[in-house]
């Protein structure tokens, strides 16, 4: 028998496959970790009517190491979906009473593995076009379903990290301060005019507008023509050179 590789154990994805956003990522993406992190387990959210199909669904998941919610039909997954911290992945059944899974499919913004037992292509499409991410049969094969899920969790746990990206773009854009356009300044003491009709030191309004931060010296013409000249005037000697 061969060696088992990584990328030929279940649930282990291709290796170098980028599937996994990553905040200290220079690219943004690292591969599919071959092994969850104990104590975060993905959720998955299912909704079926028939009793043995649920319970079937609901421990084929849980062995899979998934923190299944399960539901008995399209309204209680509904009322569960509408959760600020609702699972992000839903495995629903097509035809349940009240509220059937298309409707709910159009309702949220999960991704949603529709489960059903109407095969035909216009069925399909129909499915699909409610707002479904992705179709399945029934009976299902477990290693398809299994497939099908790792999949959607893959696509939510991509969503979630460009979501964070777009988080922390936004919030260093809101903390990121231009100067730019043209500044009215005055020709003698070089005051700023601001937006507001106001006129600041220019130290004042650089700071307001920029990360820029000021520790003030003499520079050497200033005190050739003002610092000395006011020492004579006072009679304070000022030998040595020019602090800087």
């Amino acid at each position: 028998m061969s060696p088992e590789t990584p990328a030929s154990r279940e649930g282990d994805a291709p290796a170098g496959r980028p599937d996994f956003v990553a905040k200290s990522s220079i690219s943004g993406s690292v591969p599919v970790p071959r092994r969850r992190t104990p104590g975060a387990a993905p959720r998955v959210l299912i909704a079926e009517d028939d009793p043995v199909s649920r319970t079937v669904l609901d421990r084929t998941l849980k062995q899979w190491g998934y923190d299944v919610t399960a539901t008995q039909n399209g309204a209680e997954a509904w009322d569960a979906l509408k959760c600020e911290d609702a699972p992000r992945l839903a495995v629903i059944d097509w035809m349940m009473p009240g509220l059937e899974g298309p409707e709910v499919c159009r309702r949220v913004p999960t991704y949603v593995i529709l489960l059903t037992a109407k095969g035909g292509a216009d069925d399909i499409v129909t499915g699909l076009e409610s707002g479904a991410d992705d179709y399945l049969a029934k009976p299902f094969d477990r290693q398809e379903l299994h497939a099908r899920v790792r999949v959607g969790e893959r696509v939510v746990a991509l969503q979630q990290g460009l979501a964070d990206r777009v988080c922390e773009l936004e919030t260093a854009l809101s903390q990121v301060k231009q100067l730019k356009g043209l500044l009215p300044i005055c020709a003698y003491c070089k005051s700023v005019r601001d937006d507001k009709n106001y006129w600041q030191r220019v130290e004042t309004y650089v700071a307001a507008h920029s990360d820029a931060r000021f520790s003030h010296g003499i520079c050497p013409d200033c005190w050739k023509g003002v610092v000395e000249p006011e020492f004579e005037a006072a009679g304070i000697p000022h030998d040595g050179p020019h602090p800087g």
